[in-house]
C-alpha cells in the first residue's frame, strides 16, 4: 500500500492511530509518502532542548508500522539534510537519505520502484513568506534588524542558517539529474511527487509567480507521460484537474 499527504512542518499528529486508523493493517512494506515541507529535521545540533524533541519525534514516527517517506519542501534544514549526518543509500531504484531505519527522504531527480509503481521524484520550493526580507545569522545585528522589523509590522522574514536555506532551490546539476533520470525511463512514469507545482498548474490555482524550479516542472509536465502527479506547498486540499493533485492535511491512498 502507498499512501500520500502534504506539508507535515514536523506536525505528525495526522498519523495517529486515531486519525490514521488504516495503518493498523500496514507493515513496513507500507508507505506513507510527505510531498515537501517534513520539517522533522528543523532545529540545530547546538539547540540542545529542541533536539530532545525533535529526536522524539522522530523515534516515534520510526515506531509506526509503516515506512515513511518525503521529499524536501522549503522549510526544511538543508544544512543537516545535505551534511554527512544522514547517509546516502540506494533504495528501490534511486538514492536516498536514511533519516531513520523507516524514514528516508527521496531525493531530487530520483525515480524509484515502490509497491510495484514507478514513482519520480523532485523536491524543494522557493520559500512564499520572505516578503520582508532575509536576514542572514552571520550578521551579528540580525537580531536587531528582526526586532525593527517586527516593530514595523513586517513579519514575513527569515533567517538565512536558522529558517531559511538558498537549497530550497535545485541546482542546475540536480535538474540535469532529473531529466537524465527520464530519458532512462522513456518519460513515463505512474506517480510523480513534488512540492511546488509546475507553472502552468501554478496558474490554475491563482498562483502566477515562477521560478526555476516551477519553470523546469512546467517542461517536465509537458513532455512526461504520467498517472497522477501530486503536490503540497499551497496549504489546500484540491484536484486541480484530473491528474494534478495538491494535497495538506488529507492522507489518500494511491496503491
Amino acid at each position: 500500500m502507498i499512501y500520500i499527504t502534504g506539508d507535515t512542518h514536523s506536525d505528525f499528529r495526522r498519523f495517529s492511530r486515531r486519525v490514521f486508523p488504516e495503518q493498523a493493517d500496514m507493515t513496513k512494506e507500507d508507505y506513507v509518502i510527505i510531498a515537501g515541507d517534513f520539517g522533522g529535521i528543523w532545529y540545530s545540533l547546538e539547540d540542545s532542548i529542541h533536539q530532545r524533541m525533535e529526536r522524539y519525534n522522530l523515534d516515534e514516527l520510526d515506531d509506526r508500522s509503516f515506512t515513511t517517506l518525503f521529499i524536501p519542501g522549503n522549510h526544511e534544514n538543508y544544512d543537516r539534510l545535505m551534511s554527512d549526518e544522514f547517509p546516502v543509500e540506494e533504495w528501490n531504484g534511486g538514492m536516498v537519505k536514511k533519516i531513520r531505519p523507516s524514514i528516508l527522504m527521496l531525493m531530487r531527480g530520483e525515480m524509484y520502484n515502490i509497491d510495484g509503481a514507478k514513482i519520480f521524484a523532485f523536491g524543494g520550493a522557493s520559500s512564499h513568506d520572505v516578503s520582508d526580507g532575509i536576514l542572514d545569522s552571520s550578521d551579528p545585528d540580525w537580531r536587531k534588524k528582526a526586532k525593527d522589523l517586527e516593530r514595523r509590522g513586517k513579519y514575513y522574514f527569515r533567517v538565512k542558517g536558522l529558517s531559511w536555506w538558498p537549497e530550497e532551490l535545485p541546482t542546475e546539476e540536480e535538474m540535469q539529474h532529473g531529466l537524465d533520470v527520464l530519458d532512462k525511463n522513456n518519460w513515463k512514469t505512474d506517480f510523480v511527487i513534488t512540492h511546488c507545482a509546475p507553472s502552468s498548474t501554478q496558474a490554475l490555482l491563482g498562483f502566477h509567480g515562477n521560478d526555476c524550479l516551477t519553470r523546469y516542472l512546467d517542461e517536465v509536465h509537458a513532455r512526461l507521460d504520467y498517472r497522477k502527479w501530486f503536490f503540497g506547498h499551497y496549504h489546500d486540499n484540491r484536484n486541480v484537474n484530473a491528474q494534478d493533485i495538491l494535497l495538506y492535511e488529507q492522507i489518500i491512498r494511491i496503491r
